[in-house]
């Protein structure tokens, strides 16, 4: 029997969800009262702060996530401050008898957990951590010499063939919440925290693009699935058209579990996985090989992953030309209105800046960290740097994304740009993608030639290789 003293504290973190929550699962089975903490860490060493799109997303988020836990009957516990002694503090003010969490992956915070765990040892909690952001963790993963992988495919081909991926679990009827008038002291107020914008507030364009939640994340897998889902292999090529899941940020909250997207698509196709599906499938594989790349290299946003390219001869961009690039005149400006930029264009971009203007990547990775609402801690430097390719299974080095070729072969009808630049909205088919030729009113011009700034990166990189 259990003391009517015991207690149960349920850690969130990047998984904002009541859905396929293991740690909330367990809490909520012990027939304890719960107490859910959500804890802004911007403090500890080795953390790193959320960029601007980020806060806006975990606001709405959290606002959201706090609102279905009291239709449970539970309530969501805000503080702030060091993780790992904001923690302790609740779990001694609540009575705490038992901690769960769900795992992280990251270096700081995997050393974070350790110590807390270590320390609810010590002091007489139960402390269980589980699996649920990630369909296989970086320890399950090895090659055949007992190392990480460095190669996707191979990497993935071991993912399928091991472990089978296991059932989301459904979301608890009902959390009971922590006494009224009980030992738990007060919490923040989440427009305290200042998340959101504010002089000027420029999430405009976010909010009439996202709706962040659990809610918003189950819709848009279902829009998903009973749309672009059979024509994903082409259609996640045409920035022009709503091609893709756009489920990365609701991924990253972990507003919806990764078990829950494969369960629903094995649910759609129980016989037989259409090929394009299975290459959205391979996407959340590549989500994993980030995660592993991370897991087994902690400084990846901020070290070549290939030290070699710690001699590239990257060159430091004027301040209008990155001002340019940042802000969307060179014409990538679904990034600068959403907080999203479609993957196509995101490689167009994150080439033209590191190969034409053969700026150093960790430039535009810290502006998509502080841009993207789906900027995490893998996906972000690891797919700068294989790009820039200095990273795991990179692009090779002559690989330069030709912005007008780009363009002229993924939308090719203008679709895209005109959304997006909609001053060249009435140039033809064939102007629109070359439209500084066209004498468009305060059109810029192109910041480099393309023709000469791509032999200088071949140059520079030919270099690089002969040593």
């Amino acid at each position: 029997m259990t003391s009517s003293e015991e207690t149960a504290l349920v850690w969130l973190r990047d998984d904002l969800r009541l859905d396929d929550n293991p740690a909330l699962n367990s809490a909520a089975a012990l027939g304890l009262p719960v107490t859910v903490v959500y804890v802004l860490d911007e403090e500890s060493a080795g953390i790193r702060p959320l960029g601007g799109a980020t806060r806006w997303w975990l606001h709405h988020s959290l606002a959201r996530l706090a609102s279905s836990l009291e239709a449970r009957g539970s309530r969501l516990l805000l503080r702030r401050g060091p993780a790992g002694r904001v923690i302790k503090e609740v779990a001694v003010h609540a009575g705490a008898t038992h901690l769960f969490w769900n795992r992280r992956y990251g270096q700081p915070e995997r050393s974070i957990d350790a110590a807390v765990k270590a320390w609810a040892g010590e002091n007489g909690l139960e402390a269980s951590s589980f699996q649920a952001n990630l369909l296989f963790e970086p320890w399950t993963v090895k090659t055949g010499s007992g190392g990480p992988y460095k190669v996707f495919t191979p990497f993935w081909r071991a993912c399928l063939a091991g472990q089978e991926v296991r059932d989301p679990q459904e979301p608890p009827a009902r959390i009971p919440g922590p006494p009224q008038g009980g030992r738990l002291q007060a919490g923040d107020e989440l427009d305290s925290w200042r998340l959101l914008p504010s002089s000027p507030d420029w999430s405009g364009g976010l909010s009439a693009t996202w709706t962040p939640g659990e809610e918003g994340a189950r819709h848009r897998l279902a829009d998903f699935l009973d749309g672009p889902a059979e024509e994903y292999g082409t259609g996640r090529n045409l920035p022009g058209i709503e091609g893709t899941s756009r489920l990365s940020p609701h991924l990253r909250f972990g507003e919806v579990s990764p078990f829950r997207v494969w369960r629903e698509i094995r649910q759609r196709f129980p016989h037989k996985v259409p090929a394009d599906v299975g290459i959205f499938r391979s996407e959340l594989g590549w989500r994993e090989f980030c995660w592993q790349l991370l897991y087994n290299n902690p400084d990846l946003a901020t070290r070549n992953y290939r030290p070699e390219f710690d001699r590239f001869a990257w060159q430091q961009p004027g301040r209008s030309e990155l001002a340019a690039w940042q802000q969307g005149r060179t014409g990538y400006r679904q990034l600068w209105q959403t907080g999203w930029m479609h993957n196509r264009v995101r490689m167009a971009a994150a080439s033209f800046l590191v190969k034409n203007l053969l700026a150093d990547w960790r430039i535009g990775e810290q502006w998509f960290w502080d841009t993207l609402v789906d900027a995490d801690a893998a996906s972000n430097p690891a797919n700068w740097q294989w790009v820039a390719g200095s990273g795991a299974d990179a692009s090779p080095y002559y690989r330069i994304f030709n912005p007008v070729t780009q363009s002229r072969k993924f939308d090719a009808g203008g679709r895209y740009l005109r959304e997006f630049v909609p001053e060249l909205a009435d140039l033809d088919n064939k102007s629109i993608h070359e439209p500084w030729k066209t004498g468009v009113p305060d059109y810029p011009e192109p910041l480099v030639e393309l023709p000469q700034s791509r032999e200088r990166a071949l140059a520079a990189y030919q270099q690089l290789k002969d040593g």
